[in-house]
């Protein structure tokens, strides 16, 4: 069974023994980069032989590299509620993914506790935990600042009418029916190096969400030069609402649309260089969930994993994880250790030097200081289906990690399927036949790590007409 993890409080400096032992020392920076569908295999340092992928790539030669790290959910929004709930899939208020479905307002979040703890926060990119008009947008959630979308399909346009700034519209220039000039997540990255250049003296949580490479599949043409006509095309993507961009050169914008985050990585990485702030600043970059095997798995995006986004295996939860903190974190390393998005609220806590609230996740600081530490007992995940405000009375798609094993359920009600991901990462080979103990304690174990999710009304919201 999962139990919550109480959070010991430790001072930073206890926490931090490579800083002088100075009251006055700067609590560090923590800057979150977080690509939208991309998967384990799309960068170059895990593996991706076509998409180049320096700064990110160059992130881990300077860093630490996890190989087993997980998203919270194998979608976008209840993976970011994770995030910033620090409450794992069966606990987390937002389980599924219709769109606009609010957090709970009782629900308190890393960037209220960062605040809390002296931060100024900035949010960059997709929320997706609150519409506008509802009580839990990013700037009621902890946030001082949020350029970028709230609602998910809103997010799916990378040439739309307007986007959010503090919740109200900022309208990008030239963007309608007939004109696509600006592209959102160019002004969602300018905000955020102006934010990072603006925090210079106070301690700052910087979390950029853009949302690339998800679909819509475009991107300017200084991004996709570089891979047009280098691959062999596909089906070209057509929405089927007909709002989105028909795309016919699929594989080069795919391409192109990486690359585009990898050069904001470089940007911020650049900014923190320049403002003095690199040796104060830990800075990950990650994935909200796992790829989605673009262009017919041309690019093998979830890597050598089984599944991909909306599933259960590997593939759908398993995510690029780097960390870096010049001077702390190990450089050049590699890293096994398993943990998931949950764990980010009671690291945050710590670097902060604050207590945590009681949460699921544990303080990975330890780890990503190259010190050891004693690892989860389980991971757990879940998809549960959810139609017309209300989820299905049913058990739902889950899957439980412990140590080497992991169990799946992959439908509703279904059986329970077991591999070992030691000698089969893959999750070729299904045990639970040949161990059906161990197979009853993994249902057991999945059936008992949920409570029961609460309805998610969807506030009513026009996305998909002509205000987008």
């Amino acid at each position: 069974m999962i139990f919550p993890a109480m959070i010991t409080r430790r001072t930073l400096l206890q926490s931090l023994p490579a800083v002088a032992a100075s009251q006055s020392v700067r609590k560090p920076n923590i800057v979150w980069i977080m690509a939208d569908d991309l998967g384990w295999g799309d960068v170059g340092c895990y593996g991706q032989k076509y998409i180049r992928t320096p700064n990110i790539d160059r992130l881990a030669a300077e860093g630490l590299r996890f190989t087993d790290a997980y998203a919270g959910c194998s979608v976008c929004a209840p993976s970011r509620s994770v995030l910033m709930t620090g409450m794992h899939g069966g606990h987390t208020s937002i389980r599924s993914n219709p769109g606009g479905v609010p957090l709970a307002e009782s629900d308190f979040t890393v960037a209220q506790l960062l605040k809390k703890a002296g931060y100024s926060n900035g949010l960059f990119g997709k929320w997706g935990l609150g519409d506008i008009g509802t009580a839990t947008t990013a700037m009621k959630k902890g946030f001082d600042t949020h350029t970028g979308f709230l609602h998910q399909a809103h997010a799916h346009f990378q040439y739309p009418r307007f986007i959010y700034q503090d919740d109200r519209e900022l309208p990008l220039e030239g963007n309608s029916d007939s004109s696509r000039k600006t592209y959102a997540n160019d002004v969602m990255a300018r905000h955020a190096l102006d934010f990072l250049r603006r925090n210079k003296t106070n301690p700052f949580f910087a979390y950029l969400s853009f949302t690339i490479p998800h679909f819509e599949p475009h991107v300017p043409e200084d991004s996709m030069a570089e891979y047009r006509g280098k691959f062999p095309e596909t089906t070209p993507f057509e929405a089927k609402n007909g709002r989105l961009a028909k795309q016919p050169e699929l594989r080069a914008a795919f391409a192109g649309m990486v690359a585009r985050v990898d050069r904001y990585v470089g940007q911020v990485m650049d900014a923190l260089r320049q403002s003095d702030l690199d040796k104060d600043t830990l800075v990950i970059f990650t994935s909200d969930n796992g790829g989605i095997n673009a262009g017919g798995n041309f690019f093998r995006s979830c890597g050598p994993f089984r599944g991909q986004k909306g599933t259960m295996y590997e593939g759908g939860l398993r995510v690029p994880m780097i960390a870096r903190w010049p001077g702390q974190v190990p450089t050049g390393k590699v890293s096994q250790f398993a943990w998931s998005f949950q764990d980010f609220f009671p690291t945050a806590a710590e670097l902060a030097g604050v207590t945590a609230p009681r949460v699921d996740g544990i303080s990975v600081l330890p780890t990503l200081l190259g010190k050891s530490q004693r690892p989860h007992s389980d991971l757990y995940w879940e998809l549960p289906r959810y139609a017309k405000g209300e989820f299905l009375d049913e058990v739902p798609q889950q899957a439980l990690r412990r140590g080497r094993w992991k169990g799946v359920r992959t439908k509703p009600n279904g059986p329970v399927e077991l591999y070992d991901l030691q000698t089969d990462p893959a999750e070729q080979h299904d045990l639970a036949a040949g161990q059906p103990a161990r197979a009853k304690e993994f249902d057991a174990a999945l059936r008992v790590a949920r409570t029961v999710p609460r309805p998610q009304k969807e506030p009513a919201h026009p996305w998909w007409d002509a205000r987008s």
